[in-house]
C-alpha cells in the first residue's frame, strides 16, 4: 500500500473517530453526565475495539490489511489514544512485563506532570 493512500485512509478514519467522539461527548452533556464519564466510556470501548482490531487484523490476518490503517490508526486514533496506549502497553508485556510496568509508569506519570505544566503555562499566560 502506498504511504499516500494509507495517510488518506487514516485520515478518513481519525475524522470519523473524532465526530464520533464528539457525538458522545454532547450525548452526554445533554444528559447530564459528566465529561469524565463519557471519556471513561470513549476509552474502554477504543481499548475493548482495538484489541479486536489488532487481533483479526494484525496477528490474525482475518481480516485485510488495509483495515489496519482506516480503522486502528485512524478511527480509534481519532477515538481516542488511549485505546492505542492499552494494547502497546499489553503486547509489550507479553515481551518484557517490566518494560510494560515501566511504559505504563512513564506514560501516566509523564502525562499527568505534562499537562499540570501546560495548565500552569496556560493560566499564567
Amino acid at each position: 500500500m502506498s504511504a499516500v493512500r494509507e495517510i488518506i485512509l487514516v485520515a478518513l478514519g481519525g475524522g470519523i473517530g473524532a465526530g464520533l467522539r464528539g457525538a458522545i461527548d454532547l450525548f452526554a452533556a445533554r444528559f447530564g453526565l459528566a465529561t469524565s464519564h463519557a471519556t471513561l466510556a470513549i476509552n474502554v470501548g477504543g481499548s475493548f475495539a482495538a484489541g479486536i482490531l489488532v487481533a483479526l487484523v494484525v496477528e490474525r490476518g482475518v481480516l485485510p490489511p488495509v483495515l489496519r490503517p482506516l480503522l486502528v490508526v485512524g478511527l480509534l486514533g481519532g477515538f481516542t489514544t488511549f485505546s492505542a496506549f492499552a494494547v502497546q502497553a499489553l503486547r509489550l508485556s507479553e515481551e518484557s512485563p517490566l518494560s510494560a510496568i515501566a511504559y505504563v509508569a512513564a506514560s501516566l506519570t509523564l502525562g499527568l506532570v505534562a499537562a499540570a505544566a501546560g495548565l500552569a503555562i496556560g493560566r499564567a499566560a
